[in-house]
């Protein structure tokens, strides 16, 4: 054991407290027991296995179906300090080979792998692990792949019984954000569980607020969605690879910045946009479900279905990716009666009636959750066994919630006209024949009937409404066949022939709300959260990363609250570790600085949440790895310049670095700021205080920067 994991939540990956039964989960591993964790997106599944993989000698194996989300993975620990990396098909045998060397050397912590890589052909790397390395824990990410009965099975998955068979003695955790009780079964089954728990959250995700509205000419009302979120990343979920070409070019012509994704692209131009989205010089990606599984973008602010999704539990992983970062996001559905035939025809399973069947059921759920005039987080909630209030405020349902009015008229024009019809046609011909369409799909003999053209002083629209109120009512039923149609019930014979009342919901324009309600914090400088993203923005190009690896839009927002003006306080801020701090520290304390003293504002930090008190406390400033390669490279007669050129930092962490061995005595003052320099530096110092760089360079001489002012006041702590 290394260190405990509270002590590495907070130095690697910066912050103070776990969230939901992450404690519970990595306690239960750190004994080398079993898990089965069911966790939302965004819910910190990955803490849960990278914790305990730094607290645990040897390397944990993290099995992962795409390359995007391992090297996503990768990069996020890099930039924390952790040694980590992958294996894949797209790496050079010598890069390969390199990471095995690094694995015989016991200097990997976490390790991703596809599943097939396990065993594969070139390299077996469960023999290799039994002979040359150390594992310390298996990792099965997504694990609902590995079930027949899940949303996304994928066969090379159910390799990974092997595991339990040969390293019987690791513990290993199996995660999925989506998983109903035959795939709970089947993932402990397939990866044969031993003295295992099943770890299971809320699915309940408060930040995202949740519409659906009619699909039928959506367009005009996208383009009006999409202009009021110019500036916020989102995705726009389409059925077909076609579909995703044509919005996006559309949508182009329309002067958004949006591209397509889709598995028949080459992987070149997929990677290259889905690389561009990552890094926030695509707003708009239009994709399949091809596009997301390997997406750990924590700030994208809306995912919007432009058709229906198959089942709930697709449709609950892919709005997940909104407000992974726990900020206000949106989930908005268009729905369309022509989707569900679509996708009821991609649900027959050619000699397997069984799945079929589940297929099919799976999807009736998902058009009643389109349908539902209940609160449709209370629907999810409850698809995933989990008991919610009847109102959460932040859907379309309960922000609009209409009152029940009487339309029995309306209730018994519709119900005549399904009898006038002989219960054979849908909910869309009923809804023409009421209208008194001219469409050559009425049949002549209907247009000779009564209820031909009684429904003309309403749209077709509310005739469809109040049709599916009926349904949803219990007033009517749908006939369970390949093209079902509109039957009445022994409910619906009460209105026609005994005089029964019947109590609607009247149709409701459904507007988004842009901040919803669920969240509350204190209010920030927005103008300086703009100024930190294009800071992020510019060192996550330097560093070929995406900007929410650097640091999350809810880590910028906490700065633009709080306020920090000193390192100490950014330990405050949530996502900012020992390694961060000293990386990026100084340029965004800068930024903060800056911008407080101009617009004549103190820190806030005093407001922020303390931290829970350690038992061992670690001290101020540390003498730790990067700083010692700063000071021998300095000592070896390298310029402050030099040295972050070649150490690919900024010239003001260098000066950090060694300002720390100017305070601790180990380097002389005097060879880098001159005594007259220093005099009328102490000066200002002792008329403005340190706390802040810009006050006390504005009132300088020009000539005097801001190294020479930090160094200054390390010299002055040497004896304090």
């Amino acid at each position: 054991m290394m260190a405990s994991p509270a002590t590495i939540l907070q130095s690697v990956f910066g912050y103070t407290s776990f969230r939901h039964n992450q404690e519970a989960i990595i306690d239960h591993l750190l004994g080398g027991k079993d898990a089965l964790v069911l966790m939302p997106t965004g819910g910190g599944k990955s803490l849960c296995y990278q914790v305990p993989a730094l607290c645990l000698d040897g390397v944990t194996i993290v099995v992962s179906p795409l390359i995007a989300l391992m090297k996503d993975q990768v990069d996020a620990l890099l930039l924390s300090g952790v040694k980590a990396a992958f294996l894949n098909s797209t790496q050079h045998p010598s890069e390969r080979e390199a990471i095995l060397q690094q694995l015989r050397k016991n200097e990997l912590k976490l390790l991703y792998v596809a599943p097939e890589r396990l065993v594969g052909a070139e390299i077996n790397l469960l023999q290799f692990l039994k002979e040359q390395a150390t594992p310390a824990l298996f990792a099965i990410d997504e694990a609902h792949c590995i079930s027949q009965w899940g949303h996304d099975f994928r066969p090379e998955y159910r390799i990974l019984h092997e595991l339990k068979i040969q390293f019987p003695n690791i513990p290993v955790i199996a995660l999925t954000a989506t998983a109903d009780g035959l795939t709970k079964k089947d993932i402990v089954d397939q990866l044969q569980l031993k003295d295992y728990r099943v770890f299971e959250n809320s699915f309940n995700r408060p930040n995202i607020t949740y519409y659906v509205k009619p699909k039928r000419n959506y367009y005009d009302e996208l383009l009006d969605y999409l202009e009021t979120h110019k500036d916020d990343s989102g995705i726009v979920y389409c059925l077909s690879r076609n579909a995703t070409e044509k919005l996006a070019e559309d949508l182009k012509a329309d002067g958004f910045n949006a591209e397509a994704y889709h598995a028949g692209l080459d992987k070149s131009t997929r990677d290259q946009r889905q690389d561009l989205f990552l890094k926030d010089d695509i707003k708009i990606m239009v994709a399949t479900i091809a596009f997301g599984m390997g997406i750990n973008k924590s700030n994208v602010r809306y995912v919007i279905h432009a058709d229906l999704p198959k089942n709930i539990e697709g449709y609950y992983q892919e709005t997940g990716r909104a407000g992974r970062d726990g900020l206000p996001s949106e989930a908005v559905l268009f729905y369309g009666a022509g989707d569900v035939m679509k996708l009821k025809n991609f649900a027959q399973i050619d000699n397997n009636p069984e799945q079929t069947k589940i297929l099919l059921d799976k999807l009736d759920k998902m058009v009643a959750f389109c349908e539902t005039r209940q609160c449709r987080r209370k629907y999810l909630l409850n698809y995933f066994g989990e008991q919610a209030p009847e109102y959460c405020g932040t859907c379309d349902t309960c922000i609009h919630k209409p009152e029940l009015s009487d339309q029995t008229i309306v209730a018994q024009k519709i119900m005549s006209a399904v009898a006038r019809v002989n219960e054979k046609f849908g909910l869309g011909y009923i809804a023409d024949l009421l209208r008194g369409s001219n469409s050559e799909k009425i049949r002549p003999e209907h247009k000779e009937l009564k209820v031909y053209g009684i429904g003309k002083d309403k749209p077709r629209d509310e005739w469809m409404h109040y049709t599916r109120e009926l349904l949803s009512s219990g007033y009517l039923q749908m006939s369970d066949s390949q093209y079902p149609v509109l039957q009445l019930t022994e409910k619906s014979k009460g209105v026609l022939f005994r005089g029964e009342k019947v109590f609607l919901h009247a149709p409701i324009q459904i507007t988004t709300v842009k901040e919803p309600v669920i969240y509350q914090q204190l209010p920030y400088e927005n103008d300086l959260f703009e100024n930190l993203k294009k800071l992020r923005n510019k060192i996550a190009h330097e560093e070929n990363v995406p900007a929410y690896l650097i640091f999350s839009d809810s880590s910028l927002i906490d700065l633009a609250t709080y306020l920090p003006f000193t390192t100490d306080d950014l330990s405050k801020i949530s996502g900012f570790g020992v390694y961060k701090i000293e990386k990026y520290g100084e340029a965004f304390l800068e930024h903060v600085q800056d911008y407080c003293n101009e617009q004549g504002l103190d820190t806030r930090i005093e407001l922020k949440q303390p931290k829970r008190e350690r038992k061992t406390k670690q001290p101020r400033e540390r003498d730790t790895d990067t700083k010692k390669v700063s000071l021998e490279f300095y000592q070896s007669g390298m310029s402050i310049t030099d040295i972050a050129e070649k150490r690919l930092l900024s010239v003001n962490t260098i000066e950090t670095h060694l300002a720390f061995y100017i305070s601790s005595g180990k380097l002389d003052i005097n060879n880098f700021v001159p005594p007259d320099k220093q005099e009328l530096i102490r000066t200002a110092l002792t008329k403005y205080g340190k706390s802040s760089l810009r006050l006390l360079k504005e009132n300088l001489p020009e000539e005097i920067g801001y190294g020479d002012i930090k160094f200054t006041i390390a010299a002055t702590e040497i004896n304090s």
